[in-house]
């Protein structure tokens, strides 16, 4: 079986977190071959830049906050996304480069074209070979947020930054029906797990257990 690189992504909120343990446990289950890891961050430099791009406390233009996500991911893709995949190693990653259009470009207004350049710098024609995408009405998105102890710099912003970033998110997997599964979120747990378990047994050919 060709190693695959899978993404997980959505709004905050979207139950990301909780999610990635079904993603875990279905590979387990599987007895596939599997390396988690998450954007911005996956290696040493990507983890220094996460935390200066999800402190409060940065200020930050559009162009840096941009370059220091795409500076992250170029290292993330050499030293541990190609390399796990060239062993053999299925690797799922926390966000990806839809994270970059959705939050650089849809919330902050980032024009696509500059971020697609970007995109096409440090990745070439490298791309998830399957994208799950947790989707979630804004105001639930909100709620959960409202939740958090302590929010990061992302998770501060306004409604109007989330609805944005979201209508990227959707825009982005209507274009390319092909490469994401749109799950949707708000719906009891054990249904949201069984939509991406449903969408991992279609992808790998399995029949659902």
């Amino acid at each position: 079986m060709k190693p695959s690189f899978i993404t997980l992504d959505g709004i905050d909120g979207a139950g990301k977190s909780t999610n990635l343990a079904v993603i875990r446990s279905w590979f387990e289950r599987r007895g596939l071959p599997v390396l988690f890891t998450r954007e911005p961050g996956g290696t040493p430099v990507g983890e220094a830049l996460r935390e200066i791009l999800l402190n409060p406390a940065t200020k930050a233009g559009l162009r840096t906050e941009t370059l220091m996500m795409f500076a992250a991911r170029q290292q993330h893709i050499e030293d541990v996304i190609r390399p796990a995949l060239a062993d053999g190693v299925h690797v799922v990653s926390d966000r990806f480069t839809d994270a970059t259009f959705a939050y650089q470009g849809g919330g902050r207004g980032v024009p696509l074209a500059d971020i697609e350049v970007l995109e096409q710098w440090v990745q070439g024609g490298f791309r998830p070979d399957l994208t799950i995408l947790l989707d979630v009405p804004l105001e639930v998105s909100m709620q959960r947020i409202g939740q958090t102890r302590e929010k990061d710099r992302f998770e501060q912003e306004q409604a109007g930054f989330f609805t944005r970033v979201r209508e990227v998110y959707l825009q982005r997997a209507a274009a390319a029906p092909q490469r994401y599964a749109v799950v949707d979120g708000n719906r009891p747990l054990k249904a949201v797990r069984d939509g991406i378990e449903k969408v991992l047994d279609g992808y790998f050919g399995f029949v659902q257990d």
